[in-house]
């Protein structure tokens, strides 16, 4: 039963792992620009998630824990920073790789404007509620910067096509975690809708961490290409 946790982490990323020396998608040579933006996506998240356990947005059932913490964190939540950005990763690799045309680009960024929308109406009505102030708050700030202050590179479509095929493993994995349950969320801190036993926040926490993930790793592999031409 302890092991539950570490387990789901284990899944997570053992076929993306396994996968990334496939011939098409080489996603092993580009380890040198995925494993800075997790870490520094890591980074963040890490602190977002200290603060919220302090906070009691949300905390961690023991039965299903090794008992190993650091910095006041399960090591498995730590961990889960790793894997699935990994795995997000893996798959937006995959989708470009073996779907590699970009025509639906042109309707990214008005997808993006519906969702700082979206992000901006849930504010007016959720910002005295942690996890959906600071959910959507970075979400915002990070999907605004991508698409108005980044112009070097668009990948939106590219990303928007991963989110959607990542949700699939995010039920499957969030759905595990919540309804065992292995993380225990305070509604009072949500909004206190749930798809399942999944919290609604948790779809757009998904995003961000992909998207900052995804976002820094186009950037070293944009500065990686610069430099060896």
């Amino acid at each position: 039963m302890k092991y539950i946790y570490l387990l789901i982490n284990i899944a997570v990323i053992f076929f993306p792992l396994v996968l990334s020396f496939d011939k098409k998608v080489h996603f092993f040579s580009k380890w040198k620009f995925v494993f800075p933006a997790i870490l520094l996506t890591g980074i963040i998240f890490l602190i977002w998630d200290i603060l919220f356990t302090k906070l009691a947005v949300w905390s961690f059932n023991p039965d299903y824990l090794i008992g190993v913490n650091l910095l006041g964190l399960p090591l498995e939540e730590i961990l889960f920073f790793l894997t699935v950005p990994y795995a997000c990763v893996f798959i937006y690799e995959c989708l470009n790789a073996y779907f590699p045309k970009n025509d639906l680009q042109k309707y990214s960024l008005a997808l993006s404007n519906l969702f700082l929308g979206l992000c901006v109406a849930i504010l007016f009505f959720g910002y005295n509620r942690w996890y959906t102030l600071i959910n959507f708050g970075f979400l915002f700030i990070v999907l605004a910067y991508v698409e108005y202050v980044n112009v070097d590179f668009r990948f939106m479509y590219k990303f928007y096509r991963a989110y959607l095929v990542s949700l699939i493993p995010f039920y499957i994995v969030n759905g595990f975690l919540t309804s065992i349950p292995v993380v225990m969320y305070n509604d009072k801190q949500n909004l206190g809708f749930r798809v399942g036993t999944i919290p609604f926040e948790d779809h757009f926490y998904l995003m961000g961490l992909l998207l900052m993930n995804i976002y820094l790793y186009e950037v070293f592999k944009s500065k990686g290409g610069k430099s060896q031409a």
